[in-house]
């Protein structure tokens, strides 16, 4: 039986203009398509998409400051984790690889969860890089407003704020351990936070790995900061084609917020699975990569 064709593979650093080392990689060859994460994740929600598109397109999955192969130890100014500064390390990212040779042009951006809220703002800040967007299960703004849709959830998450900040750095001993023992993955099935017959053992214990690792401290200024920014109006000037992806069943985003993206943006498609959740991305790639397939056709072929 013939292989498939080996794919490039290049990664590295990016540094962005506070000095702060940003890991990339990226894979395949063609246009660029940059993969933005969630926050307190890191790339291996991406697996599926990039086997997919690797054949025709450079897809570039890259790290936050304070996440995955980025730097990690943060201090001052570098400790500042919001959209903006996100929007502004893709920049660097998007600057790297292109110096790398590996591709060049204006890129799809594609965002999943806080990612959706960073690719509309790079979108705003560097317009001129961005040639379609895919906004998968987030919002365009103010993101604790309406998780689980829940009126009170902005003030549990500042409570939480101050109490992880005056418990310090021990508060990562006491979470570690919890979010490293398998009770933690029955724990998000039981919780129906993951669709229980869609997500695997070996997609979602990865993000259970890697949310244990961080510095919990930071982490909570990155959740908290999500509601100090708002790209509600990017979205009736946004210029660019758009498909958006809702979950039925995301406890996170409610699908509402999906159809209002839509609704405020001309010529705006929309996705829904049914029966999936927050973590879509492993739940159903084949049925978003269809989707996407005819998105990228239609709109930005060439």
């Amino acid at each position: 039986m013939p292989q498939p064709p080996a794919r490039s593979l290049h990664s590295g650093y990016a540094t962005a203009d506070d000095g702060t080392r940003l890991f990339w990689s990226a894979v395949g060859s063609g246009p660029p398509l940059y993969c933005c994460n969630g926050v307190g994740v890191s790339t291996f929600f991406w697996k599926y998409l990039e086997r997919h598109f690797s054949d025709r397109y450079t897809v570039v999955l890259w790290d936050y400051r304070g996440h995955g192969r980025s730097a990690r130890k943060l201090d001052g100014p570098r400790r500042v984790l919001t959209v903006e500064r996100h929007a502004d390390d893709l920049a660097a990212v998007a600057q790297a690889v292109e110096e790398a040779g590996l591709c060049t042009g204006p890129a799809v951006v594609v965002g999943h969860s806080m990612g959706c809220q960073v690719a509309l703002e790079f979108r705003r800040r560097h317009p001129e890089r961005v040639r379609g967007l895919v906004l998968a299960l987030g919002t365009a703004g103010r993101a604790l407003d309406t998780f689980f849709d829940w009126p009170h959830s902005p003030k549990l998450f500042r409570a939480t704020q101050v109490l992880v900040h005056a418990v310090g750095p021990k508060v990562n001993h006491t979470l570690r351990p919890l979010l490293e023992s398998p009770l933690a993955f029955v724990v998000a099935m039981k919780a129906q936070l993951v669709d229980p017959y869609y997500t695997s053992r070996e997609d979602l214990v990865p993000y259970m790995a890697h949310l244990a690792s961080l510095d919990f401290e930071l982490f909570i200024d990155a959740v908290c900061s999500l509601n100090g920014h708002d790209a509600w109006d990017v979205l009736p000037e946004l210029g660019v084609p758009l498909l958006v992806i809702a979950a039925e069943n995301d406890k996170f985003t409610p699908m509402w917020c999906s159809r209002k993206m839509v609704d405020e943006t001309p010529d705006a498609e929309l996705l829904v699975l049914a029966d999936a959740s927050h973590a879509a991305l492993i739940e159903q790639p084949e049925t978003i990569n269809h989707r996407l397939e005819r998105f990228f056709a239609e709109h930005l072929a060439g």
